[in-house]
């Protein structure tokens, strides 16, 4: 369920199915790099002016889903315009810096996303621009990312589907806000 915070800006409103913190897996694959499963943790949040700030932080895990080593994290903030056209700034750290552009979907929680802008220090591997598509899909934060270099065209290098994390206070809310169950739980369900 997408909830509107009362003290979000009024512009972001289309924006909101992505707010909270998310965590989930994915695989990556590009040529160059080992091809590998990850686990995710992204946060959206919001402080009442007109943009969304944006962490991520990404992990290669083993066969058994543990945590091996970091993979890579990037932070930015996210605005919409009046007209569903969406702008990124990112900063990621191998080094790369990078303006996105794209647009909210009619009718659906989708944002298709393409770099318009990248700047890279000295130390950061060969890139040149990427794509990226975020969905909210039942209840979940799903997204591919498409990555290009001066060598290797546009292809897909990463996606992942993330689950909404739910805090302590989530769940108090919830408690709070049960309708009344009978003792045994059981009458519920008839």
């Amino acid at each position: 369920m997408i909830q509107i915070p009362s003290d979000l800006h009024p512009d972001l409103v289309p924006l909101a199915f992505l707010l909270g913190d998310w965590a989930g897996a994915g695989v990556t694959d590009f040529p160059g790099a080992e091809k590998a499963n990850f686990g995710q943790e992204v946060s959206f949040t919001h402080d009442g002016r007109d943009f969304l700030e944006y962490r991520s932080h990404t992990w290669v895990l083993d066969s058994e889903g543990n945590k091996v080593k970091p993979l890579e994290s990037e932070s930015g903030f996210w605005r919409i315009g009046k007209d569903r056209k969406v702008e990124v700034v990112m900063v990621r750290d191998d080094g790369v810096v990078e303006v996105w552009y794209g647009e909210l979907a009619d009718q659906k929680p989708q944002i298709d996303l393409a770099t318009d802008a990248v700047a890279r220090t000295a130390a950061s591997g060969p890139y040149s621009g990427g794509k990226r598509l975020y969905g909210y899909v039942k209840s979940d934060l799903m997204w591919v990312g498409e990555k290009q270099t001066p060598e290797i065209p546009l292809r897909p290098y990463m996606s992942a589907q993330l689950k909404k994390v739910v805090s302590p206070e989530d769940v108090a809310d919830m408690a709070r806000n049960l309708p009344d169950m009978p003792d045994d739980g059981i009458a519920f369900f008839k």
